[in-house]
């Protein structure tokens, strides 16, 4: 169903990819030196090349930007990829991981967490992480249907319902509560990476990565669901199964990726879609790719964020948002005149 014509005239994927590698590494160096304490390239480099732990600039670059920079490719590649893997699975062009109410669980457990004092970073990431999990697994059961598979309706509306209850709730927490509760929230809910770095790094890489390998093993077992549920099974797959690994990877990716970052909701649903009009919906270019473009958007969001109100900072969610939402209705004006 993403299938459009320009299919026949899409570049080598390997072009693609090196024009996302090659865009990385220059937004990663970027990335070490832009803040509201510039750093010169050339000391960016030495701090990198010749580190000198007595020098104050350096310091900044190892302690501060390079785990945030990390921090925010990671959280990027995660959405991209789940958001890919959801759009996928339910084949809702318009899915992305706030579907399964990841965000507005996270959100809850995060303002539970600090209504009851707790601001330790690593701990906030737990607490986001088993309320992300919680709520998909909620919707997941709601979702099914009593006599075989998933019900793509009964889904979509289950985590719509469960988001709007659980937003209501988080607000009722962050309302009642103290100025400095809802400041500590409103730090995390605008999607900031500021001063989240090895605290947070570990776990996210580790989690990120497992639901990395799960969602992109299902590369071949997408592309016959995409057929249609009978053509799957045809074919061999279970699809049952497939429903229950890709819920996994999808509680994973963006659990993380929330987790770590707080609700980023626009990078899940733009990046397929740009990666989709670049190399076609087969899920073998498809997955890695959006993940690579949800890296760069991250990124890019991040960098402007820090620019825009120096010294202050905008948070990379807000930003994600406000630069993307223009470039997505020019993606999908391209794709509906494509397909036209």
């Amino acid at each position: 169903m993403f299938q459009t014509r320009t299919s026949t005239r899409r570049r080598s994927p390997l072009l693609w990819w090196a024009a996302a590698l090659v865009m990385l590494c220059l937004l990663m160096f970027c990335s070490f030196a832009v803040g509201s304490a510039s750093i010169s390239l050339p000391e960016t480099l030495r701090a990198i090349t010749d580190f000198d732990p007595s020098n104050t600039e350096h310091l900044l670059v190892h302690e501060l930007r390079i785990p945030r920079t990390f921090l925010a490719i990671l959280v990027g590649a995660g959405l991209g990829l789940a958001g890919a893997l959801m759009q996928s699975l339910t084949r809702n062009p318009l899915a992305e991981p706030g579907l399964l109410g990841v965000n507005s669980g996270a959100a809850f457990a995060v303002a539970l967490a600090i209504t009851f004092g707790v601001i330790q970073p690593a701990v906030l990431m737990l607490f986001a992480f088993a309320g992300a999990g919680a709520s998909s697994i909620a919707v997941f059961i709601l979702g099914q249907r009593s006599t075989r598979g998933n019900d793509l309706s009964r889904m979509v509306l289950a985590g719509a319902g469960l988001s709007v209850m659980l937003a209501a709730a988080t607000t009722i927490l962050i309302i009642g509560g103290t100025s400095q509760n809802q400041s500590k929230y409103a730090s995390w809910a605008t999607g900031s990476l500021q001063g989240r770095g090895y605290d947070v790094l570990p776990t996210t890489l580790v989690v990120i990565l497992v639901g990395s390998v799960l969602a992109l093993g299902m590369s071949r077992t997408l592309d016959a669901l995409a057929l249609g549920e009978d053509s799957a099974k045809a074919l061999g797959i279970n699809s049952q199964r497939a429903w229950i690994l890709g819920l996994l990877g999808i509680v994973l990716l963006p659990g993380a990726a929330t987790a770590a970052a707080g609700p980023i909701s626009f990078i899940g649903l733009a990046a397929p879609h740009a990666a989709r009009m670049l190399v076609g919906a087969g899920h073998q270019r498809l997955l890695p790719l959006s993940m690579a473009l949800g890296a760069l958007a991250l990124l890019i969001a991040d960098i402007l964020g820090r620019v825009v109100v120096i010294p202050d900072e905008v948070g990379a969610g807000a930003m994600s948002a406000l630069i993307g939402a223009p470039l997505f209705i020019l993606l999908a004006r391209r794709m509906l005149k494509a397909g036209s």
